[in-house]
């Protein structure tokens, strides 16, 4: 007798005929009305996608749940400390450096010219370098799809870091060479890169995890970045390298992420969703599977991505065009990128730039403001933690509506405390740091990691490489025109340019509730008919 057989009439655990599991299968084919009473319906009867009810696969599949494993952690963090680092450290690590290197650029000035520099022509200068780097983002998040089609999404990561190479060549020896111009180039390098990791990055790290642990895996991304602007900030201390002869080290070492995933990445597979539905390589597909689950029981997984192709193959490949014409796919499209600008325009680099002057208002001194700033960072990188454990009970929706609501709030009382705060008591000051950190709580819970991966969640695998091209470019746009408009808004408006965030907060409150979908639990399919069924309506 066959070691598996059990004798005469034994049922496997998982046979159709077990009782459990045919109360199960029955359960699945009751279709709810509109009145959540259930009614029964043959299997031969035939329902449409305004019928068929989307049913989540977390009471049927628990047992067989994939978790973290130590393959899975190593992916993940070859994909987001290489990546994800690139685009929180270089947003952050110019902050505290700006004053030498504007002393710099004006000795470079004089040194050519033999003239003294206008301060005006000074920050001029500072300023396109900052800004180059959203240019960049912007141009990288745009040909994100490009890339992730024609070189995968590890492949796509991994020739990235060129990018980072050159930027590390030019500005490393911009003040070696006396060229200022050297940085802004660079700087302009490492946005492109910055812009295609923030495509390439979310997207791996969502074709990679198991369907329960997508949000926490998602998260990471946002996890990173709060953790290098962090890192920028404490290695950009006086006592460290924030010095005359020390930033071009500052700026230079962004190198060694780059390393880290040049020697890690290799060693992971290609997305296993990419290797079977953009190249239809199934078995090399199933060996990612295999490797990444740590476990042969991938059968699940790989027939949920074989339905998702089988079903790419009735429609034609996504285009630009589709995109904004097709209302299954525009009605994603448009919130993703609405999510995208509600981060953007939300108010946190208003909020990043008046910590400062709150913390010298409160009589803390510059060095104990910068202290101050650094605690700021800190809690922002630890409730970002929060929000990647509590993502996948809480959900994305409720974490954007509670993000979103309490910034909402958190303005209208800092806008008051800001009228009073000058010249008023000194506890005025006090209410203004703790609104302050508040606001950056309610950030790190939903706004700042959710909208990273929301977009490859929202969209199947043919439509997927377009919408976080579109998606990312406008969260860099956003980004851009924020910087450059905030500083005269803040001028004319002074503590007053809160009001506009609290009005647009109250307006992305107000869109969240109405009209972005929870995906928690859903797979891509289930998540497609319901954008099915909303473009029927």
């Amino acid at each position: 007798m066959d070691q598996e057989d059990f004798g005469v009439g034994y049922i496997e655990e998982d046979h159709p005929l077990r009782p459990q599991a045919a109360a199960q299968s029955l359960a699945l084919l009751q279709v709810p009305d509109k009145n959540r009473r259930s009614r029964n319906v043959s299997i031969s009867s035939s329902v449409t996608d305004l019928d068929a009810p989307i049913y989540t696969r977390e009471d049927v599949r628990s047992s067989r749940q994939h978790g973290f494993n130590g393959r899975l952690v190593f992916a993940i963090a070859a994909a987001a400390l290489g990546s994800s680092f690139q685009h929180g450290y270089n947003t952050g690590v110019v902050n505290a450096p700006q004053t030498l290197i504007e002393e710099w650029i004006k000795e470079t000035e004089f040194n050519r010219t033999g003239e003294a520099v206008d301060q005006s022509k000074v920050t001029m200068i500072w300023s396109i370098a900052v800004a180059i780097f959203c240019v960049g983002g912007m141009i990288g998040g745009a040909i994100t799809g490009l890339v992730a089609e024609r070189f995968g999404r590890k492949g796509g990561l991994l020739l990235n870091n060129v990018l980072v190479l050159v930027a590390v060549i030019f500005q490393g020896a911009s003040k070696a060479a006396g060229s200022f111009e050297m940085i802004i180039i660079g700087r302009f390098f490492i946005g492109v890169n910055s812009g295609l990791n923030a495509g390439l990055a979310p997207m791996y790290l969502a074709e990679i995890s198991p369907i329960h642990l997508r949000g926490a895996v998602g998260t990471v991304y946002q996890l990173v970045i709060t953790i290098s602007i962090l890192v920028s900030q404490i290695l950009g201390l006086e006592s460290i390298l924030g010095t005359k002869d020390s930033w071009p080290i500052l700026l230079a070492i962004t190198i060694i992420p780059a390393i880290f995933q040049v020697v890690t990445l290799p060693i992971c597979p290609e997305s296993p969703k990419y290797l079977l539905l953009s190249k239809g390589q199934e078995i090399e597909a199933q060996r990612a599977l295999t490797w990444l689950r740590g476990s042969i029981e991938v059968h699940d997984e790989m027939d949920d991505m074989r339905n998702e192709y089988e079903s790419m193959k009735l429609i034609p490949k996504v285009t630009l065009k589709e995109m904004f014409v097709n209302p299954t796919l525009r009605i994603p499209l448009f919130i993703a990128m609405t999510i995208m600008v509600a981060q953007q325009l939300s108010g946190i680099n208003a909020v990043m730039f008046f910590s400062t002057k709150i913390f010298t208002m409160a009589q803390l001194d510059a060095k104990n403001a910068q202290y101050a700033t650094l605690g700021m960072g800190a809690v922002n990188v630890f409730m970002t933690l929060v929000s990647m454990v509590v993502v996948e009970k809480a959900g994305r929706k409720t974490l954007l509506l509670v993000g979103f609501s309490g910034m909402c709030c958190t303005t209208i009382l800092l806008t008051i405390c800001l009228a009073y705060v000058q010249g008023g008591a000194l506890w005025i000051s006090y209410v203004s740091i703790l609104l302050v950190i508040l606001f950056v709580v309610m950030f790190a819970i939903g706004p700042g990691s959710i909208p990273w991966f929301l977009v490859s969640e929202l969209f199947n695998q043919s439509a997927r490489g377009a919408a976080t091209s579109l998606a990312v470019a406008v969260n860099w746009t956003a980004n851009f025109i924020v910087g450059i408009g905030f500083l005269p808004l803040q001028e004319a408006l002074g503590g007053h340019v809160f009001i506009i965030f609290t009005v647009l907060l109250a307006l992305f409150v107000l869109f969240v509730y109405k009209k972005v979908p929870e995906t928690k639990n859903k797979t891509i399919e289930e998540i497609s008919s319901m954008f099915r069924q909303i473009s029927y309506q």
